[in-house]
């Protein structure tokens, strides 16, 4: 298995037990950064209170825990994302957890590999890979598919309310927020002859698998799942019978630099990223913006009449709590990043989250204030070279999956009480994952 996907790096044990108790302000009692966990409840359930002190104590911190250098600050996340020849992306997919010989045996069987193709291609082959995606997602189709997007969402509305008339609730997350990108994703590639709840478990489990901290037990269960998506993938790649205009029809077309045809790992690797990033990223963005919408006194009444105000609310939830909270660097030799010393090799984490709620940059970025003249400069979607090629079609999913819920479900507000709401603890995602409606 030569997979960069399946290299990787052993994390520590962190500081069980921390939870939310450990408070990061207490610096007159405790060393905070010492009881930073990024997989712990408390940072999980909270992480802006460890962000503001990374930002003002270690705004390029070392994370013994995880062998990560954290970096929070915006202008020094940016510096980063805009300077691919020293700080390149050949580790952004790399598994965080160890996978051991049984799960690489269940991969393997599958035949699944990930060589470079998009947001861990720093070749030359990355530019024409990433022109066949934007086709897809230009800004132009993008408007062209609003419709398509908006029939979806107001079909899978009409089931919701349905439920709500009968039973006075109604989860949204799993019937809504979950199901709307991963069809309108379907019906723009021309995927055909599989169920989207299957899209969306094989596409959830990758991202666990990666990006999570299972145990061996759970590893092997997501190894099935991924080595089935794979497959899948290879065989809808490999059949030959994809219309010349979808998106593998595209792939099957392009040629690489050296004008030979574009192989068939690359272009399996191509659809595994596109897929996730169309599905389960933008599933979670519509997920923290409804809940978000939902929590906010006078928002919610507000989103479907007042213009503008649905794409304003997306663009500050982008900003404050986008669902790819982190991505990864490593340095190509010895460098300096916000006056700290990297050593050649520096696997880098570069805290998107953070930057998002950097004050310098944005002023009392603890409200939500969804005309600030700034918005758009976040980073939630990256920048430079490896910018997200379907921010456009992300912004406007949600900006619809807004406007439609609040105008369909009028007089709605989230379940109260018991349970803290369940947040996915990827290292790289964060989102509810539960959303229940009430009447």
């Amino acid at each position: 298995m030569t997979s960069p996907a399946l290299d990787t790096f052993v994390p520590g044990s962190g500081m069980a037990g921390t939870g939310s108790s450990a408070c990061p302000g207490a610096l007159g009692t405790c060393d905070p950064l010492g009881l930073l966990d990024l997989f712990g409840d408390g940072f999980v359930r909270d992480p802006y209170p460890w962000l503001d002190v990374l930002r003002s104590e270690s705004p390029v911190h070392y994370d013994a825990a995880t062998g990560l250098w954290l970096v929070s600050r915006y202008d020094d996340v940016r510096r980063v994302l805009l300077d691919p020849a020293l700080f390149h992306p050949d580790n952004a997919l790399r598994a965080v957890t160890p996978l051991p010989f049984a799960v690489l045996r269940i991969l393997a069987r599958a035949g699944f590999t990930l060589p470079p193709a998009l947001a861990n291609n720093g070749t030359p082959s990355h530019r024409g890979l990433r022109r066949v995606v934007t086709r897809f997602f230009n800004a132009e189709g993008v408007a062209a598919a609003v419709p398509m997007i908006q029939r979806i969402a107001e079909e899978l509305l009409d089931m919701a309310r349905s439920e709500i008339d009968a039973t006075g609730r109604c989860e949204l997350f799993t019937s809504f927020a979950q199901v709307l990108p991963c069809r309108v994703l379907m019906e723009l590639l021309g995927i055909q002859g599989v169920a989207p709840t299957t899209l969306i478990r094989w596409s959830d489990a990758s991202l666990e698998l990666f990006w999570g901290r299972p145990a061996l037990e759970r590893q092997l269960e997501l190894a099935e799942l991924v080595g089935e998506f794979h497959q899948w993938l290879t065989d809808t790649v490999r059949g030959g019978t994809a219309p010349p205009s979808s998106f593998i029809g595209a792939l099957a077309r392009h040629r690489l630099p050296d004008g030979e045809p574009l192989d068939v790992e690359t272009a399996v690797a191509a659809c595994f990223f596109v897929f996730i990033a169309g599905q389960s990223t933008t599933g979670q963005l519509i997920a923290t913006v409804l809940r978000r919408g939902l929590a906010e006194s006078g928002v919610w009444q507000r989103l479907a009449r007042q213009a503008g105000l649905a794409e304003a609310w997306v663009e500050e939830v982008l900003r404050r709590e986008p669902p790819v909270t982190t991505w990864r660097r490593s340095a190509a030799c010895s460098t300096e990043l916000g006056g700290v010393s990297l050593p050649e090799g520096a696997q880098l984490l570069l805290m998107l989250l953070g930057s998002g709620s950097d004050p310098g940059v944005f002023p009392d970025p603890e409200r939500m204030r969804p005309h600030r003249t700034n918005v758009r400069h976040h980073l939630a979607f990256g920048a430079g070279r490896h910018r997200c090629p379907g921010a456009s079609l992300a912004r406007t999913e949600a900006a619809v999956a807004l406007r439609a819920a609040a105008g369909r479900l009028p007089g709605m507000w989230l379940e109260e009480g018991g349970a803290e709401t369940p947040m996915l603890d990827l290292l790289s995602f964060r989102a509810p994952l539960r959303l229940t409606a009430l009447r």
